[in-house]
């Protein structure tokens, strides 16, 4: 756990340096810090990605695609990404603020941001999987909570419980926050795992922040059902002044701002 911790403080400087980095542009810094302990699990203990290439490896599906420097950050720590993360948001760069096709990343399974998509994508590709067999990959699909005001959302999670996709698992980043405002105001989500399980799903909550936590919940047996995880979390983690502000779903850092944050990191844990 101690290696995981570590990652993860890696992943947490990489994103504010890269939102450091864009500049005047901005970028979407609370629901990326909102992720990072959810990636740094996933991509350094639980993916089976050692061939892009092959029909048996996992699929990681970012709906909430705004939340892709924590996907990038935690690819390039683990070898898995070549690209240097400063290009990101640049011109020409192959890291977009969402995750793109264009560029033909390894990695990057769909391109996501227009919110409340992904769990469908998720289910047809489990679907795929299981048509064809193959009994050893893996779909991970990460949503936002505030996405899951969608009714796209449950339609799919209908059609996952209905055809039994044991290779399934969902991520619900719970960080409380969407672009408008508090989840809990603009349309509250009530229970998220008693509403996951009403659905068919085999559902359980944990601290978002904790990876022991994350990952015990990541192995769960679910046989013949899908598997969702609500991670409570915090948007913005790690930083005080933007814990908890929607004003940072996408903002500036300046320079000042980002020696107190990667400060602030450093004293983590």
């Amino acid at each position: 756990m101690n290696d995981l911790r570590i990652i993860s403080k890696r992943i947490r400087k990489d994103i504010l340096l890269m939102g450091l980095n864009t500049g005047n542009q901005g970028s979407h810094l609370g629901g990326s810090l909102s992720l990072v302990e959810i990636m740094a699990v996933l991509y350094a203990r639980v993916l089976n990605l050692e061939d892009f290439n092959s029909e048996s490896r996992d699929r990681v599906i970012l709906s909430k695609g705004h939340g892709v420097m924590a996907q990038y950050a935690a690819m390039k720590e683990n070898n898995l990404l070549k690209e240097d993360l400063l290009t990101f948001k640049q011109d020409g760069s192959k890291l977009p603020a969402h995750p793109s096709l264009l560029h033909n990343l390894p990695g990057i399974e769909f391109a996501t941001g227009s919110l409340g998509q992904g769990l469908s994508l998720g289910v047809g590709v489990a679907l795929g999987l299981k048509r064809n067999n193959n009994d050893k990959s893996k779909v991970y699909v990460v949503l936002g909570d505030g996405e899951c005001n969608e009714g796209s959302v449950w339609e799919a999670a209908m059609s996952a419980a209905h055809y039994k996709l044991d290779n399934l698992i969902v991520i619900v980043d719970k960080n409380g926050l969407q672009y408008d405002g508090k989840t809990d105001d603009v349309m509250s989500m009530g229970l998220l795992d008693k509403k996951f399980m009403a659905f068919g799903f085999k559902a359980v909550s944990v601290d978002g922040h904790n990876e022991e936590e994350i990952l015990n919940a990541l192995n769960i047996a679910h046989d013949n059902q899908p598997m969702a995880i609500i991670a409570n979390t915090i948007k913005g983690k790690g930083v005080s002044f933007i814990e908890n502000d929607k004003t940072w779903h996408n903002k500036r850092l300046t320079k000042e701002q980002y020696e107190q944050a990667i400060a602030e990191v450093e004293l983590e844990r």
